[in-house]
């Protein structure tokens, strides 16, 4: 049905009086109006009088249906997405009410797409409308006649469906998106990558949950998806509100914790391949929460950080504390992680040169570490401030080489200065001839590209001969040293710097 583009409004005043008006004019305009006298005027006035009420009449039913088209188009637009097309938030909690009348299961999918802000970011958002727009056609052409698809605002879908095994149904509809969505996008010139991360969520005749508590319960599940790796799907377990109110509690627990100073810094030694004298250290964070609480680990505390943004003011505090500290250990290098969180935030290496600044801590003995994830998460952004950080003359280091998929593209567009293998490759290379090789060649294309090597987690003499035999220049590893406070390394590097003395000593002799 034709909707107007702008529909015309009228009170209920001005109902009535057009239709008034125009009788008015219809009966001889002033003389109706002013009420002429007479049985015989009031008969000759008759057809104009039954002319008027049939335009009245007319003039109601037309406007009548207007008014109705009107509604009936609003209410189109207020449950319909205009950019997919598909119906909106608004239509979801309506359906999934109606759905939960019956005595069948109702289940529904939350879809989050996993890499669209770095479209954004990186084409525009106008081309991130038309990935949207082609995702929604995607989604919809999966769902076909079985379940109904929505989206929901942003990069945000949603499906859902009814039946006796609508949860079957729905998780092998979602699986076969992901299938669909693990192939890159065509738009234009352009092949795009987007996955998804799915969380489903169930109600069943046995135990009916509000349509608000079924979106709560399937984007909880979505996000535990994410966090379990991204293109999966994942149902919703009450143990997740638990993990949630936990995590919640940590976060509190940290705020305090950076106020009260329980945080501080451990220093693992790196020594030199060669002759092992220690070269750089490596700064840890700790969190000391006393001795009625339970320990954390970093693994537990500094995902919590980085999804909060506490992260931000306790890596600048790491940052001010570890180049505060390694500033007495004269050439030794400094090196320290650094997250995706912090490589997301401008503020980060203004913060970094203000810390430089303000400490004098030469930029050339300080290393940021970071991992392969915290660059493919968004590397427009984290290419852009490393090279901030590398205009101070601070040194990028690959953290964990050899768990991820870089490739010699990846190396070289980053231009890591050092790579660190990861613990696993240096495992297994001591029992397995196929992780020796893939260690081997890691190290011979580190070199090929200017970069050096540090082999981490060696605990045995039989890895550290064969890391050193493969060309790595640093070790590190609970074989030479494991993390300490600053005050031992004052100790180690006092005792280090003597025995250098003492062998000076004897070579002038």
């Amino acid at each position: 049905m034709f909707t107007p583009k702008h529909p015309l409004h009228l009170t209920p005043v001005g109902l009535v009086l057009i239709p008034i008006l125009v009788a008015s004019v219809l009966t001889g305009g002033l003389g109706f109006a002013i009420g002429l006298s007479g049985r015989w005027a009031v008969v000759s006035q008759a057809p104009l009088l039954i002319t008027a009420i049939l335009i009245y009449a007319a003039t109601l039913f037309f406007l009548g249906r207007s008014g109705i088209a009107t509604i009936r188009g609003l209410e189109h637009r207020a449950h319909i997405d205009p950019l997919t097309g598909l119906p909106n938030r608004h239509a979801l909690h309506e359906d999934i009410q109606f759905l939960a009348r019956g005595e069948d299961e109702v289940a529904l999918a939350m879809i989050d797409l996993d890499s669209f802000k770095q479209v954004n970011d990186h084409y525009g958002h106008g081309v991130g409308d038309q990935l949207i727009a082609l995702c929604g056609e995607v989604l919809r052409e999966v769902c076909g006649k079985e379940a109904r698809c929505y989206r929901l605002g942003g990069d945000e879908f949603a499906a859902v469906m009814g039946g006796k095994v609508a949860g079957t149904i729905l998780e092998g509809i979602c699986r076969a998106l992901l299938d669909k969505l693990g192939t890159p996008l065509t738009l234009g010139p352009r092949h795009i990558a987007v996955g998804a991360s799915i969380g489903l969520a169930r109600s069943t005749a046995d135990s009916r949950i509000p349509s608000s508590e079924m979106l709560r319960r399937a984007d909880v599940a979505m996000d535990m998806s994410k966090r379990g790796g991204k293109m999966r799907c994942t149902w919703f377990n009450e143990s997740f509100d638990r993990r949630r109110e936990r995590v919640r509690e940590i976060e509190d627990e940290i705020r305090t914790g950076i106020a009260a100073g329980e945080f501080h810094l451990a220093y693992q030694p790196l020594v030199d391949a060669q002759d092992k004298r220690i070269v750089a250290v490596e700064a840890l964070l700790r969190w000391n929460r006393g001795p009625d609480r339970d320990p954390l680990t970093p693994n537990i505390f500094i995902p919590v950080a980085e999804d909060s943004g506490l992260i931000n003011p306790l890596g600048v505090w790491v940052l001010r504390q570890a180049v505060c500290d390694a500033g007495r250990w004269g050439d030794i290098t400094l090196s320290v992680n650094i997250s995706a969180a912090q490589l997301r935030n401008a503020e980060f290496p203004i913060k970094l040169g203000e810390v430089l600044e303000e400490t004098g801590f030469p930029p050339h003995r300080l290393e940021l570490e970071v991992t392969e994830t915290c660059l493919v998460l968004d590397p427009v952004v984290a290419e852009r401030t490393l090279d901030v950080i590398r205009s101070f003359g601070v040194r990028i280091v690959l953290d964990d080489f050899g768990t991820g998929y870089a490739s010699i593209g990846f190396l070289r567009r980053f231009r890591f200065e050092k790579l660190k293998l990861d613990r696993s490759l240096v495992e297994l290379a001591g029992v397995d001839d196929g992780s020796r090789a893939m260690m081997i060649s890691s190290i011979a294309l580190a070199r090929a590209l200017d970069m050096g090597v540090t082999a981490e987690g060696v605990e045995t003499e039989e890895q550290a001969e064969l890391v050193r035999l493969a060309g790595a220049d640093q070790i590190q590893g609970w074989l030479y040293h494991r993390a300490v406070p600053a005050t031992e390394i004052d100790r180690l590097i006092a005792r280090q710097n003597d025995t250098d003395a003492k062998a000076k000593d004897g070579k002038a002799a």
